[in-house]
């Protein structure tokens, strides 16, 4: 059967002349990659032609090149051995191919249990399970960003979160269900949920005065960096001399 499908193909459709009748013949790489692997032989376009034959490993449209093992070890695509001396060539170098042995039949071919690399079953409960802990992740981290609220909100409310629970109700900051802060976040603004928890609301309210003066801290040293930076600049302007583009001629006296 496969001597009776062995063929010559050229590097573009052509045809021939057979009993006055012309025969069209497919492009090179239309029928190379009907040929993956069986056994071809190959003849390359000088200069440097040469005649190759083994098993056509592949055959990319994309990069237009041919992968061809030489080996006389069985190297098919489907091969779970596919060590051999591989080839590459451009398939514009190719004159012409002869299909030596059609590649083995698909029922002759390896199985998931049989490739190599092998191929594992997913677990697909544990890609569950993964896939809902990241959308928990997500949707807790959107919980915990305030909306329409500043960044100075943002920071006393990220400040507490570290150490107690808490939660935004509407652009009030809860803490551990015992303690409201309202805007605009001060000392002042904090109001216990459950009469005479006062232990609550006085813990609350430490911790709110320290971060307060931690964020007063913070911008007042970014205030300070950045006229530090103004007032460099204004000074290195200062100092810069003003060179004029040519001399000018000095104004001549007068009498003499």
């Amino acid at each position: 059967m496969a001597d009776s499908k062995r063929q010559s193909v050229g590097g573009k459709t052509q045809s021939q002349q057979s009993g006055g009748s012309p025969t069209a013949m497919i492009p090179t790489e239309e029928a190379l990659s009907k040929a993956i692997g069986g056994r071809i032989r190959v003849t390359t376009a000088a200069p440097n032609a040469s005649t190759l034959e083994g098993t056509l490993f592949t055959a990319c449209p994309i990069t237009n090149l041919v992968a061809i093992n030489t080996s006389n070890q069985s190297s098919s695509p489907t091969s779970a051995q596919q060590a051999g001396d591989f080839h590459i060539i451009p398939i514009s170098r190719i004159q012409s191919f002869q299909l030596i042995s059609l590649a083995p039949s698909s029922s002759d071919g390896v199985s998931f249990t049989t490739a190599s690399p092998s191929i594992h079953a997913l677990d697909t409960r544990a890609l569950k399970s993964r896939e809902a802990a990241a959308i928990t992740k997500v949707l807790e981290g959107e919980t915990r960003r305030g909306k329409g609220v500043t960044r100075e909100a943002q920071d006393i409310f990220d400040a507490f979160s570290r150490t107690m629970p808490a939660r935004w109700d509407g652009t009030s900051i809860v803490i551990a269900d015992a303690v409201v802060i309202s805007k605009p976040y001060r000392v002042d603004d904090c109001k216990a949920l459950v009469a005479g928890d006062s232990a609550a609301l006085t813990r609350v309210r430490k911790v709110l005065e320290m971060e307060r003066k931690k964020i007063e801290l913070r911008n007042a040293s970014t205030t300070i960096g950045n006229t530090n930076h103004f007032t460099r600049n204004a000074a290195q302007n200062k100092d810069r001399v003003a060179v004029p583009g040519r001399l000018d001629s000095p104004t001549p006296r007068k009498g003499g």
